[in-house]
């Protein structure tokens, strides 16, 4: 199915309700489906063809919307492009994807400008927001988004584009090495919103509020789960947890997709007891792990709200593996409720039409309660990495896609990470997961946050060291530290020196830069830079 048909059952079910909420303004879906014809065109003016790519870097805002599907109206590619991103990391994205045009929002004109140099392939430029001033003769590639779009004929195109070819390159965050650009196929999308999503339905009215960013997995996946749906969507530019409590109360909003360090700021807020959010129906949550007292107190303070723990990756496109709403439910006989508990740390179980299991080594499917990696079949799997035959080679064995998550699953079939495979930690003869000392050191009454990294050692190769984030007021020395995890874990587990820090490196998706963190504090015994 090509995801454009999302459009299409949306606008003919459905033209007049509101498909985007942003920052006072609203499109119906009306609205929405002829700004997407009249932006192709536009597009298709510039060059844009099928196959070409078209690249965009800008917050959250509508026209991130109307320019996927304005791209995927043209059989071309998209490609969202990390507003985090340095100079030199946004030429080698750009440069490696070779679009022919780039949408540009007005904050990163002058990063755009800065190494336009090096775009060879580029031939125009896009500015979201009016039109930058003239510094180059090459001024003439620049246009203004909506002088484009106000000129532009609104004849819908006819997309020839089947199941299987390619609609989005989305980079992965690059935290170990060079970004790679994942190739995403309409069936990476289509497949899931068949199986998991009810499709736009004039009797259902659910609005969604957008907090993640487009670049990433999570903010693709929710806004074409959204349009499949024919959903309004509530677009925030990025997450503020005072704005998002705001726009939730005042848009009435049903459900959201957050990350962990989201729906902890969220009730951490100062307005979290005074906002009324009973038309919050379902939150979902993913994309880092979930602390347990996080998840146990939104549960508890917003008994109204079901919720879901969904795991994915960018290879994978979307949600391989779900914890649904009843797991969630913690009450009941004593052992149902202890039963439930221990599955909250879990990702729960394989969604109906992908493939999941645990293998070895050498792709051996492994008995319940045995570690190892998380492997996942399906169409809605990347098709491999962009211009990158050996990542590819590495990732997609037999048309498994090994994730580079460590896991095992319980009698019942759930499964539970134990952490990057990349990131465990070798003491000895014995293998360490961060994860597991992670989730004893977030249960620590005085420590906020923690992450756990190995020290290189010449006698263990590696010692266990904790990188701690301490609750304001709180009070909790290195000593009382070690000793709380090592009457909670296996004595050669529990860390053996903690470093003290205001906070973590995480990316915008909650994830923590446990690469950034070893090259700071992985060498030093005494952890001092």
């Amino acid at each position: 199915m090509n995801t454009n048909e999302f459009l299409e059952i949306a606008c003919a079910i459905v033209p007049e309700r509101t498909a985007i909420v942003f920052e006072g303004g609203r499109i119906t879906y009306a609205e929405l489906k002829d700004r997407v014809s009249r932006l192709a065109n536009a597009l298709g003016a510039l060059g844009v063809g099928a196959g070409d790519r078209v690249a965009m870097i800008e917050v959250n805002r509508p026209e991130h919307i109307e320019a996927y599907f304005a791209t995927a109206a043209l059989d071309a590619v998209f490609v969202p492009l990390n507003y985090r991103s340095r100079g030199d990391e946004l030429a080698y994205m750009i440069g490696e994807s070779g679009p022919r045009v780039v949408l540009v929002g007005a904050r990163y004109v002058d990063l755009l400008r800065s190494v336009a140099g090096e775009l060879e392939s580029v031939e125009a430029y896009v500015a979201v927001e009016g039109l930058p001033a003239r510094r180059s003769g090459r001024y003439e590639r620049w246009h203004a988004y909506e002088e484009l779009m106000a000129a532009a004929p609104d004849a819908e195109r006819a997309p020839r584009a089947d199941g299987g070819d390619l609609t989005m390159i989305m980079f992965t965050t690059g935290t170990t090495g060079a970004p790679k650009g994942a190739m995403l196929s309409h069936d990476s999308f289509s497949s899931y919103m068949l199986s998991s999503v009810t499709p736009a339905d004039p009797e259902v009215d659910e609005r969604v509020i957008l907090s993640v960013p487009l670049y990433h997995i999570a903010g693709a996946q929710a806004v074409l789960a959204a349009v499949y749906g024919g959903r309004t969507i509530v677009v925030q530019r990025q997450f503020e947890s005072g704005e998002w409590l705001e726009l939730v109360e005042r848009e009435r909003v049903t459900r959201t997709m957050m990350v962990p360090t989201m729906l902890k700021r969220v009730m951490e807020h100062p307005d979290f007891a005074s906002r009324d959010l009973s038309s919050l129906e379902l939150i979902t949550y993913g994309a880092a792990p979930m602390p347990l007292e996080v998840i146990r107190r939104a549960v508890a303070e917003l008994p109204g709200t079901r919720f879901i723990n969904a795991f994915g990756q960018t290879e994978t496109a979307a949600t391989i593996t779900m914890l649904p709403p009843e797991d969630h439910v913690l009450d009941g006989p004593p052992a149902e409720v202890e039963k439930r508990l221990r599955r909250l740390s879990s990702i729960g179980k394989p969604l109906d039409d992908v493939e999941v299991r645990i293998a070895d080594e050498d792709g051996n499917l492994v008995a319940a309660g045995v570690e190892g990696e998380i492997v996942a079949r399906g169409a809605r799997l990347m098709k491999g990495y962009w211009h990158n035959p050996a990542a590819t080679a590495g990732a997609l064995h037999d048309g498994w896609l090994h994730t580079g998550d460590l896991g095992y699953t319980d009698e019942d079939g759930y499964i539970f990470l134990t952490g990057r495979a990349r990131d465990f930690i070798k003491r000895g003869g014995e293998m360490i997961s961060p994860l597991e000392v992670e989730q004893v050191l977030t249960s620590h009454p005085a420590i906020d946050d923690a992450a756990v990294i190995g020290v290189a050692d010449a006698d263990w190769g590696e010692r266990v060291r904790a990188i701690v984030v301490l609750k304001g007021g709180g009070s909790a020395g290195e000593d009382e530290i070690i000793r709380f995890a090592r009457e909670r874990l296996a004595s050669f587990k529990k860390p053996e020196s903690v470093v003290f820090v205001p906070e973590l490196p995480r990316n915008a998706l909650g994830k923590i830069l446990k690469t950034e963190l070893r090259e700071r504090y992985g060498t030093r015994p005494d952890g001092v830079v």
